[in-house]
């Protein structure tokens, strides 16, 4: 049985109530892990050290912060079988599609917000009256929170911490509890690179817990939530009284017109290859 932990201010965790989920294999139905199921003392503690990690992180430098998110990157690319096998258990797609498309976009998003952050540049311009100047300039606003979905979990939480990352942010991210086991390899990754502590968190545990503390923490400025559009809308309703920035991806599957002259066998099989 695997046991997975929390990675806060450094180091992985176990949860500080002792309390575990099961994480179930699909394409088996039988338990694989036991994961975390964290309570708010867990993101109080990871807010803490992040906010500790702040002022480091965010001084340290575009080139330095790059540095970090593609030795994280190299790690992946290193240990490329181990992710895609833990992605295939957690969560029952092909093993063949993990190795050549979840694992590797997660790795594509860390190099291209660590190339992208060191080409940004502020933005400056006159207006009607020439003795005044407009400029813009971009900083880290502190702490975000991240909570992503179980569909592509490597994929999709790299895609929101490493431009949070890049940028100087500090993070507190929550992974889907129903596919937790690459997160938590992107824990050992971070651990393995010399991440300095507080700059990730990853707290393990269910959206009514771990999510709905990280979303109501007066001290997370902003929320990137992938996941459905109900959840999204509660979200909404206690993040934007707080003035929070959010990014809600909201949604199930798109919709799917099959016009009556098509091709219908060949139309319903692309649709099912399509959504699944």
């Amino acid at each position: 049985m695997i046991i997975l932990k929390n990675y806060i201010n450094g180091v992985l965790l176990a949860p500080k109530n002792g309390g575990y989920l099961d994480s179930i294999n699909p394409a088996t139905g039988s338990v694989f892990a036991q994961i975390p199921s964290s309570d708010t003392e867990d993101v109080q503690a990871a807010v803490e050290a992040a906010e500790s990690a702040f002022f480091l992180w965010s001084s340290i430098g575009a080139e330095r912060r790059a540095h970090f998110l593609n030795a994280i990157a190299d790690y992946i690319e290193t240990n490329l079988e181990r992710f895609a096998e833990s992605e295939s258990i957690d969560n029952g797609k092909p093993i063949s599609l993990a190795r050549a498309m979840d694992i590797p976009r997660g790795v594509s998003n860390l190099r291209f917000f660590a190339s992208a952050i060191q080409h940004s540049s502020s933005e400056a311009h006159h207006t009607e009256n020439p003795t005044a100047l407009n400029y813009t300039l971009r900083r880290p606003i502190g702490v975000v929170g991240c909570i992503s979905p179980w569909n592509l979990p490597l994929y999709l939480f790299t895609w929101k911490i490493a431009p949070a990352l890049a940028a100087g942010n500090c993070v507190i991210a929550k992974p889907s509890e129903i596919t937790p086991y690459t997160a938590y390899l992107l824990s050992e990754a971070a651990v393995a690179v010399g991440l300095p502590a507080g700059v990730l968190n990853i707290v393990h545990g269910l959206g009514a817990t771990v999510g709905q503390a990280i979303v109501e923490h007066p001290r997370i400025k902003a929320i990137s939530f992938t996941g459905g559009t109900k959840t999204g809308e509660h979200l909404a309703r206690v993040a934007a009284p707080m003035f929070k920035k959010l990014s809600l991806e909201l949604g199930g599957k798109n919709p799917t017109i099959i016009f009556a002259d098509s091709d219908y066998a060949n139309a319903l099989a692309t649709a099912v290859r399509s959504a699944f």
